[in-house]
């Protein structure tokens, strides 16, 4: 395809980055917006597979906790997000219940959460009232320390750059640029996928076997760092 068509499909003002970070070669800002595609279904991948992972050891702890319909119960009258505090959590759980109406399970509301819903368990309010129990869900979690503490408002603080992450690509953001920069840098893709890489540790998970077959982001990020620094 010629640059111009391509530019006319995508627009020059999302091509314009890719373009200045080719130096205005044009046959390379359409290679380079096309491994930005392929680094970002690597990562979301990737990070699908953390989120169904995450939101299971979430699911198996709360429901040793408080049965296995846990998470409608704790938006009913009495239920631990029953709170002003908790509010907007109820009231997410309680719209996707409306929206199941006679569909519903619980394996369906939990699939209604989405990844926010999940990290927002480790904000304050909400992991209080769910009993200051969710770190069992990283038993290989680091032992604080004076300088750092691996506590819930860590944990928070860690998803919500993996929730940043998914989001970029879910609006077709570029993930292959240093930030704010038309400079080509895959330092932000791997700092986020060593990130998943040791969540999934700290759950003893054993993410190269899990992985497997799926994993490709270090080779998508060095082709992308050779093929525009050569």
């Amino acid at each position: 395809m010629k640059y111009s068509d391509f530019e006319y499909i995508m627009s020059a003002t999302r091509m314009n980055r890719y373009l200045l970070a080719s130096h205005n070669n044009s046959k390379k800002a359409m290679t380079l917006y096309r491994k930005n595609l392929h680094l970002s279904q690597e990562l979301f991948t990737i990070i699908s597979c953390f989120e169904v992972a995450f939101r299971n050891a979430i699911n198996n702890q709360y429901t040793s906790q408080y049965g296995s319909d846990w998470l409608r119960n704790t938006a009913f009258t009495g239920g631990i997000f029953d709170t002003p505090n908790c509010r907007h959590a109820k009231e997410v759980i309680n719209k996707a219940i409306i929206k199941l109406a006679e569909r519903y399970t619980h394996t369906k509301l939990l699939s209604e959460m989405d990844f926010g819903f999940w990290r927002y368990l480790f904000a304050q309010p909400q992991f209080h009232a769910g009993g200051q129990t969710l770190l069992r869900i990283f038993p290989s979690k680091p032992t604080s320390t004076q300088a750092i503490q691996y506590n819930h408002s860590f944990v928070f603080n860690q998803l919500e750059k993996i929730n940043s992450l998914r989001n970029r690509i879910a609006h077709h953001e570029p993930v292959c640029f240093l930030p704010n920069q038309s400079v080509i840098d895959t330092t932000y893709a791997r700092q986020h996928y060593n990130l998943i890489l040791q969540l999934f540790q700290w759950m003893n998970i054993d993410e190269l076997s899990l992985l497997y077959g799926l994993d490709h982001i270090t080779t998508v990020c060095n082709e992308i760092d050779a093929f525009f620094t050569a």
